[in-house]
């Protein structure tokens, strides 16, 4: 207690001082910016999730080849969620003397639980609607338009009669843009009734859930590891490949930006806390020379540390939780249309983690106090014992790389973060280094202040190292975040343009071709992209008939059952990219198949395979000639499958085209719907839209977190230039007292703080764009993105002057005071 009362006075006492309250203030930013942003990043996540979850019609889902346990739905109800029940199958529907195979989709009436199934009345009235009543029937416009039926008129289907509802126009589906066959929607009863998912079927069985995030994860948690062969969980982030490369670069992006306002504050904190080290020197010493133990001192500087520690992360904490809220009225539109409740967790694990930054990056100068021996009260130069290597001092490197690991998330991330900042570190020494030593040799015949600047720096070698290195890695960060940050967005945006294809049409016959694509140019639409359409079954595979290969892998299995979608093409299409092999061309001499990257590890296939494929009463032997990375992200009509042109020609096929249309005129594409009625156009507006978003709702996340990072940078400059404080004033009494002008230190102090912005500024500059190109190519996988050069040398040119006017500001009441006062305060 007499300790802790101790340390409280000490503190009242020690509050004036500048170094203390810079270390209190970049705690309280430290836990306030990695709050506020994890805070942020939980609802926007949780806000993204929901959104994404209208893809699926629930929140989560449980997908098996067979009807699903009993105990999977009453766990969801014992926690209170929401359940819907579902199944997929194909079916034959008639209608008189005409038949279609359809895709049919089976559901309760709670269907779906999230997102909208919109039907379209016979007036031409479109509205959301749940599941079909038992007896009745949603199908699409292809399927009315095969079987030459209309709303109201009754249907063939699974052996019983059903009314025709309504036209079916989308259902959540997982964002399936293209679908082999045209599709319905019926009763789940009706499907049971008439022995359409009995014993034998094909059909797959959904479990649809929705509730509370809380209750989500542990049903998540629970189902997980009872989950069976050929059963699996579906998650809007799972489902659909377009909208994964989304999902994870939006949790790399604030990650990113949270992990550099930590480590901002926690520079400013190491600086703070070194130079609050050495002005206790003195009082350290002095208590030790009278007696007091060193478990002591160490108890007590412990404890002073924790009483402005406390504070500190409750007021950051409270920061945190208020300042995001206030965000999220300002920016939730922007954020996010799903109503979310305010997670306090976040906030509280962001004190933790500060009160980790403040361990790791101060107690090591403060822990050294201890080791003060008593007859440095007489001679200062006994203040510490020297040492080659202090294992204390690679406390806040341990920190600083925890903190990178946990908050990265990924596993590229906090290695491609961590390497760059520590390039910037050895670049910051060895440019000073090289600084120093150049010093020696022009400072003799140098320009008096330029002279008088150098030989500071040279003067003062251990500390223009630290605030070199300092400096360096906060302007990296702020330029990560304030240049870097921005420009990787906007590269994530180009990837999808205004001109986007915002349409895909589906079974173009070849006599169709050229007049759909004149009333497409009567339509003003553009970025017309046509390819070739097969649809056919894998036979075998090097000769072995698939149903006989072994297929450890259930995902393959499913693929070897179900109908595949091929196509070809002379030229590589520009969103894939060979890995293995060559790509065939146009006219190879035997047939050449390149498979997707999905395939390859499916069915552990290489280049020279052979694989057969049954396609109508064709069949094609082909043989691997390539493996490709396809990137799913693009909104460009892409294949598992691509067959070479000259073989694959002659094959049965429609077309399948891609085109953007601007969105007003839309209600155009009703014409062309009634002239080609055998056409399938598949708007994907709401898909576009909800990716950019995304981006929207991150690119909000960051800003607001810049406003953070610029004023822990600010506490990084301050406590970098202060570092050095008390030494320069020693040294400016010495001069004034030795006939020194004032303008000739302000020169010095301006030429010593000049370099040592120049150097931040150039490692900066070239630190953060090196850092720019590889998270872009390793994490964002953003294709030919450069960094913005211009921004970026003016961005650092812009912090080399600040460094400098900052110094000179701080140089300013030195200079001015007398050489008596100032031999005196040293």
């Amino acid at each position: 207690m007499k300790l802790l009362r101790l340390a409280l006075r000490t503190l009242r006492r020690e509050w004036r001082l500048p170094e203390l309250r810079t270390l209190a203030a970049a705690l309280v930013l430290a836990v306030a910016a990695l709050g506020v942003v994890a805070t942020l990043s939980a609802r926007v996540e949780h806000g993204i999730v929901a959104s994404a979850a209208e893809l699926i019609g629930g929140d989560v889902g449980v997908h098996g080849a067979s009807p699903l346990p009993e105990s999977f739905a009453a766990r969801a109800k014992q926690l209170g969620l929401k359940i819907s029940r579902d199944a997929t199958f194909p079916s034959v529907a008639f209608a008189g003397d005409r038949n279609q195979l359809l895709d049919v989709t089976a559901v309760d009436a709670a269907y779906p639980l999230r997102g909208r199934l919109r039907v379209q009345d016979a007036e031409g009235h479109e509205q959301a609607a749940h599941g079909p009543a038992p007896g009745a029937v949603y199908l699409d416009h292809r399927a009315l338009t095969d079987l030459h039926l209309t709303i109201g008129q009754p249907v063939q289907l699974g052996g019983q009669t059903l009314r025709i509802a309504a036209q079916l126009n989308a259902l959540p589906d997982g964002g399936q843009l293209v679908t082999m066959a045209p599709r319905a929607v019926m009763n789940l009863q009706d499907a049971h009734r008439a022995g359409l998912l009995g014993m034998g079927s094909r059909a797959g069985h959904d479990l649809l859930i929705a509730g509370e995030p809380p209750q989500i994860r542990q049903y998540v948690t629970e189902v997980r590891p009872l989950l069976q062969k050929g059963q699996r969980l579906i998650t809007p982030q799972s489902t659909q490949q377009r909208m994964r490369a989304a999902f994870d670069r939006a949790g790399a992006f604030l990650r990113l930006t949270a992990l550099l306002a930590a480590l901002l504050a926690g520079v400013a904190i190491a600086l703070a806390a070194q130079r609050y080290a050495r002005r206790k020197t003195d009082e350290v010493a002095l208590l030790r020379a009278l007696g007091t133990p060193r478990r002591r001192v160490l108890g007590l500087l412990a404890a002073t540390l924790a009483a402005l520690a406390l504070p500190a992360l409750a007021l950051g904490s409270a920061l945190a939780l208020g300042l995001s809220q206030l965000a999220w009225h300002l920016a939730g539109e922007l954020l996010t249309r799903v109503p979310t409740q305010l997670p306090w967790l976040p906030a509280w694990a962001a004190a933790g983690m500060g009160l980790a930054v403040l361990i790791g990056f101060a107690f090591p100068p403060l822990a050294r106090l201890a080791d003060v021996a008593p007859v440095a009260v007489f001679r200062r130069s006994l203040a510490r014992r020297v040492r080659r290597f202090d294992v204390l001092y690679l406390l806040p490197v341990l920190v600083a790389v925890a903190l990178i690991w946990l908050q990265a998330g990924n596993a590229r991330l906090g290695p491609i973060l961590a390497a760059s900042l520590f390039g910037v570190v050895a670049a910051a020494v060895l440019l000073s280094l090289l600084l120093l030593w150049l010093a020696r040799r022009i400072a003799p015949g140098a320009h008096p202040g330029l002279r008088l600047g150098l030989a500071a720096l040279a003067r003062r070698r251990g500390l223009s190292l630290i605030q070199a290195t300092a400096l360096s890695l906060g302007l990296t960060a702020l330029l990560l975040l304030g240049v870097i940050a921005p420009s990787l967005l906007q590269g994530w945006r180009n990837e999808l343009p205004p001109d986007t294809p915002n349409w895909f049409v589906l079974n173009l016959q070849n006599d169709q071709r050229a007049g759909f694509e004149q009333a497409l140019r009567d339509l003003h639409a553009d970025g017309l992209n046509m390819l070739p359409l097969a649809v056919g079954k894998l036979v075998s595979i090097d000769g072995q008939p698939i149903d006989q290969r072994p297929l450890p892998n259930p995902d393959a299995k499913r693929w070897a059952d179900r109908q595949l979608r091929l196509s070809w093409t002379a030229a590589l299409p520009s969103s894939n990219r060979v890995v293995a092999g060559t790509w065939q061309g146009a006219d190879p001499p035997t047939p050449m198949v390149s498979i997707d990257e999905r395939w390859r590890d499916l069915f552990q296939l290489k280049p020279g395979d052979r694989m057969t494929f049954q396609v109508g009463e064709a069949t094609l032997t082909t043989t691997v000639s390539s493996v490709r990375k396809v990137d799913w992200s693009s909104f460009q009509v892409n294949f598992f499958l691509l067959l070479d042109t000259a073989h694959a020609s002659r094959l049965p096929h429609t077309w399948i085209a891609s085109f953007h249309l601007p969105r007003g005129q839309s209600g155009a594409l009703a014409t062309l719907s009634r002239d080609y009625p055998n056409l399938s156009l598949i708007d994907v507006n709401a898909l576009l839209d909800r990716v950019r978003g995304i981006i929207d709702r991150v690119s909000v996340a960051v800003r607001w977190v810049l406003g953070f990072s610029l004023l822990a940078g600010i506490l990084v400059l301050a406590a970098a230039l202060a570092s050095s404080a008390r030494e320069r004033e020693h040294e400016a009494a010495l001069l004034r007292t030795l006939g020194a002008h004032k303008s000739q230190l302000r020169v010095a102090a301006a030429c010593e703080f000049a370099l040592l912005g120049l150097i931040a500024g150039i490692t900066a500059a070239v630190g953060a764009a090196g850092a720019g190109l590889w998270l872009a190519r390793g994490v964002f996988r953003i294709p030919g993105y450069l960094p913005p050069w211009e921004p970026l040398l003016v961005a650092a040119a812009a912090a080399a002057l600040s460094v400098m006017l900052i110094g000179l500001a701080g140089t300013r009441r030195v200079i001015r005071t007398s050489p008596l006062e100032l031999l005196r305060r040293s």
